[in-house]
């Protein structure tokens, strides 16, 4: 088959790899039927992560089950299933707790940028929709296997209320996503933080109330400009930078809560500043299982339409093109079609 592989930073190509086959009796084979370009693409890409030796790219997938393992029985052939990128057996104890993504069995997706790809522990991770989705929902669907979901984990991290002022730091698909999220969870006021024109709009029909330009630490003077000097009681940090760590736990409000998603790039937290802060903070890497049924749901029923995020759209060979597009910020998310 064929399937993106990164090279070097810059370096990424179509090519012909092996073939995708059932190695444990847990696993399934689908057939992708859309995957994409994600921001964290991006960090070996520019370089920001290494990449020693040539190796698959891709973790957000949604297709039909080819084959499965005499252990998967959840699932079979010819359904149509969306997963997450941290593959989870949704048994064992930190799965039972709502962390799939830290599943004592987890395996990371990479090889999503194909035609084909295996999933390891699929009993727990796959879930099947009644009926095959008609090709418009798909882009949907393929934003909860990981920035829809890891957007609703911003604000189920940053305990978003109903009633509640919420800021969204961060306005690519995460960002975005977050703000669908924020607003499904009631937030009466949802600041995004952008510069961007076409990312404003989008956030603005996503739910967003007001929109902050500023950076840094005129965006959290802004911030606390609109909240009466004291801060938001929730921020969705959704970058990964040092910078916009800094600007989400700033922003807070004392008792509020950060919830940080954003792949951590040379980070680091004040202990003495976060403890004095009475600052909340929570992240890591989105449990999507977790919410997958639910999210699966709103998106079939129209109640949330996260599948905007793609404004860029191309078959699957020209990968390398939604790569340069999404660095070079022509594109929010690229979508790739087999």
């Amino acid at each position: 088959m064929r399937g993106a592989v990164i090279h070097a930073p810059g370096d990424v190509r179509f090519e012909t790899v092996d073939d995708p086959r059932i190695v444990k009796p847990t696993d399934a084979v689908i057939r992708t039927a859309v995957t994409c370009v994600c921001g964290s693409d991006l960090w070996p890409w520019r370089g920001l992560d290494a990449t020693d030796e040539a190796h698959p790219m891709g973790h957000e997938y949604v297709g039909f089950v080819e084959e499965v393992g005499s252990e998967v029985t959840s699932v079979k052939p010819g359904q149509f299933v969306v997963g997450s990128f941290a593959t989870s057996d949704n048994i064992c104890a930190n799965c039972r707790n709502g962390f799939q993504s830290n599943c004592l069995n987890r395996e990371f997706m990479s090889t999503c940028q194909a035609e084909y790809v295996r999933i390891p522990n699929a009993q727990g991770t796959l879930v099947a929709t009644d009926e095959v989705p008609g090709e418009e929902l798909w882009p949907g669907l393929l934003a909860v296997s990981d920035v829809m979901g890891t957007g609703w984990w911003a604000a189920d991290a940053a305990e978003v209320e109903p009633g509640s002022t919420a800021v969204v730091v961060g306005d690519g698909a995460v960002g975005l996503c977050a703000v669908i999220a924020a607003r499904e969870l009631g937030a009466e006021r949802i600041i995004a933080m952008s510069r961007h024109a076409s990312r404003q709009e989008l956030a603005r029909t996503f739910g967003a109330t007001d929109i902050v330009t500023e950076r840094g630490d005129e965006g959290v003077a802004r911030v606390k400009e609109m909240t009466g000097g004291i801060g938001a009681d929730s921020v969705l940090e959704c970058v990964g930078t040092a910078q916009a760590m800094r600007q989400a736990l700033h922003s807070a409000r004392p008792g509020g809560s950060v919830g940080f998603v954003g792949v951590p790039h040379e980070v680091a937290v004040d202990g003495q500043e976060l403890f004095f802060s009475h600052v909340g903070l929570r992240g890591g890497p989105a449990p999507v299982r977790r919410y997958l049924p639910d999210l699966i749901d709103r998106v079939l029923s129209g109640r949330i339409e996260p599948g905007r995020v793609f404004d860029l759209s191309l078959p699957l060979e020209q990968v390398a093109e939604g790569y340069r597009a999404m660095d070079e910020r022509r594109a929010v998310k690229a979508l790739l079609k087999p």
